[in-house]
């Protein structure tokens, strides 16, 4: 495959231009919510009106627009901020810069349609997408997770065939939508490997049924083919009427009838019912059952199938022993399945230093892989697909920006055996960049929804800021609660005073000293200022996509600065609607590993 038309200079000019804006913009995104009001956030950073920041967002459509009154009598800007005072007094020119520096308009992502088709230029064998038909993932995901795992998993599967490997590590596999949908869509070798054994146990029950459902689908739609191939046959019969010897009636030539197949054993782990849905004893199916078999399969559903033996007359050891002969069992009688095609769930924290071969006994070749892998987990996959040869290519989607360990952060602690989250290249690394943990915590902030009302919390956000207010009023060693979390009180109250009041309790503070009438004053006082509170988190909202950028150009920049990696690329994988994390960063390394065994 050729190498992505991105060079690393062309990366180190995006990582620049990015860098120059937040060095200017990055405090507003660092302003902490709580403050907002004790450090009276508004007046030190901006010189506008809330309402015409919030009347410029709304409005906005990438255009300049007509010069506004005065404009000629500002002083000097830049990136809409006083150069002297460094407060903000041009709001347009602020969301303009803003919008050149995301990722879209940055030019250096490639599409999901321009990844696939590079791929499977050399590679005509590569699965696409109309063949893959054995599961729908949208009958047993809701629509985020279908949307993601369909997206992600024909693009892991093409990697997998271009690089000539038929396993797949997935690091942080969660519930295992992924691994499952991977290996009975695609038929590859799929290993989950999840920090919670909660996650996997429920991958592994959860995979179970999916196989069920697999082979159910795969039984109702070879009767339906059988069925139309008899009326198709049929209606041939029907048009080519072939006329009797001896001036008979006309006689049929009707073709053997076709005995139905016997129905495949169901029995799995000795656990399932013989009553198991699927088709009826004429080899159709019933689509009574098929629906209620569908809707066991719902996305919480751990139902235990009703066993032949009581479960507790066997031991745990007996158990699994079972289970996993009758898996291996299955995957070797089943005709035209790859007895490697299965998912297996592993418990483990996985950092960059972890030994694969020490998890995996049967590690081959293979494709690392992360579908919204939290804070230091996604630069940790990369930093694996680096170090170790067997690793073919990766493809990573990260997301909790705000978890990200930094190694430049002076207010951050140590990063774990000196290896930090961020930054990863040795571009940005050697010039001592950091963002901040709030800025990093607004790079989670979905632009996209925002913009159609999907917005933040605000209410609770407000709640907190006039909270902080009354403990700097009224408790005298409130500087200490500043890193004591209220937890999820909001959602619980039914009123500004029920709220300060848990809140109150939540912190062990003497709350009888604050009357219900003093408390309502606060929330009165600092009404009328919440619109400041809602202007400036939009702007917040409108720098995210860029902090995001520059942390995924950082990744892409490592990637890059690899010899050994042949192709990377930012790939937007998912509709950002549906799933605002949607970039992945993508690499392959030159084919070698013996070529991948001689292939």
């Amino acid at each position: 495959m050729a190498s992505s038309s991105f060079t690393l200079t062309d990366v180190h000019q995006r990582i620049d231009e990015v860098k120059r804006f937040l060095s200017i913009s990055l405090n507003i995104a660092n302003a902490h919510t709580v403050e907002f009001y004790t450090h009276d956030v508004w007046k030190q950073f901006m010189a506008v009106p809330p309402d015409e920041v919030l009347s410029a967002v709304s409005s906005y459509n990438g255009h300049e627009g007509e010069p506004q009154p005065g404009a000629n009598e500002r002083p000097r800007t830049t990136f809409g901020f006083c150069d002297d005072t460094k407060r903000l007094v041009d709001t347009r020119e602020l969301l303009q810069a803003a919008k050149a520096r995301s990722l879209p308009d940055l030019g250096v992502c490639v599409s999901r349609d321009e990844l696939l088709q590079a791929l499977r230029e050399n590679d005509p064998g590569s699965p696409p997408a109309e063949e893959a038909a054995v599961l729908e993932p949208d009958e047993f995901m809701n629509s985020k997770k279908s949307h993601e795992v369909q997206s992600m998993s024909e693009v892991v599967a093409c990697l997998a065939q271009h690089c000539r490997v038929k396993q797949v590590i997935d690091v942080g596999s969660g519930k295992g939508y992924l691994c499952s949908f991977l290996s009975l869509q695609y038929g590859l070798r799929v290993y989950g490997i999840d920090s919670s054994s909660t996650n996997t146990h429920g991958a592994q029950e959860r995979n179970r049924k999916l196989k069920k459902f697999s082979r159910a689908y795969q039984r109702q739609k070879a009767a339906r083919a059988r069925r139309e191939a008899a009326l198709s046959a049929q209606d041939e019969l029907d048009q080519n009427i072939k006329p009797g010897r001896n001036g008979d009636d006309d006689i049929l030539y009707a073709a053997e009838e076709e005995t139905v197949p016997q129905r495949e054993e169901e029995e799995e782990e000795g656990l399932i019912n013989s009553s198991e849905v699927g088709p009826t004893a004429d080899g159709s199916s019933d689509p009574d059952n098929e629906e209620v078999f569908l809707s066991a399969l719902s996305v919480d559903a751990i139902e235990a199938a009703s066993p032949r033996i009581p479960p507790s007359q066997l031991s745990v050891e007996e158990r699994e022993r079972r289970k996993r002969e009758n898996l291996e069992r299955k995957a070797r009688s089943r005709p035209g399945t790859d007895p490697a095609a299965l998912f297996s769930p592993l418990t483990s924290y996985v950092t960059a230093e972890t030994e694969l071969r020490e998890l995996i006994g049967e590690l081959e070749d293979a494709v690392m892989v992360g579908l919204h892998t939290c804070g230091d987990l996604a630069p940790s996959t990369l930093r694996m697909f680096v170090a170790k040869r067997e690793l073919a290519s990766v493809c990573s989607v990260g997301c909790c920006y705000h978890l990200l360990s930094e190694e430049h952060d002076p207010a951050a602690q140590e990063c774990l055996r000196g290896v930090c989250g961020f930054p990863m290249s040795q571009y940005l690394r050697e010039q001592s960049w950091f963002c901040g943990r709030n800025a990093r915590m607004s790079a989670c902030l979905a632009l996209e929804r925002v913009s159609l009302g999907q917005g933040i919390q605000m209410e609770s956000l407000f709640y907190r800021a006039v909270l902080h207010v009354i403990l700097r009023d009224h408790y005298s060693s409130f500087k200490r609660y500043l890193k004591k979390r209220v937890g999820n009180v909001y959602s619980k109250v039914k009123s500004f005073v029920d709220y300060v009041r848990r809140a109150l309790r939540r912190l062990e503070l003497d709350e009888s000293k604050l009357p219900d009438s003093v408390i309502q004053d606060y929330h009165d006082t600092y009404r009328a200022r919440m619109g400041e509170m809602r202007a400036f988190n939009m702007l917040k909202v409108t720098l995210a996509p860029c902090i995001e950028g520059l942390i995924l150009l950082d990744r892409l920049c490592y990637l890059k600065e690899q010899e050994d990696v042949s192709f990377s690329a930012l790939v937007q994988l998912f509709d950002p609607l549906l799933s605002p994390r949607c970039y992945a960063v993508v690499g392959v390394k030159s084919l070698s590993h013996e070529d991948r065994i001689r292939d």
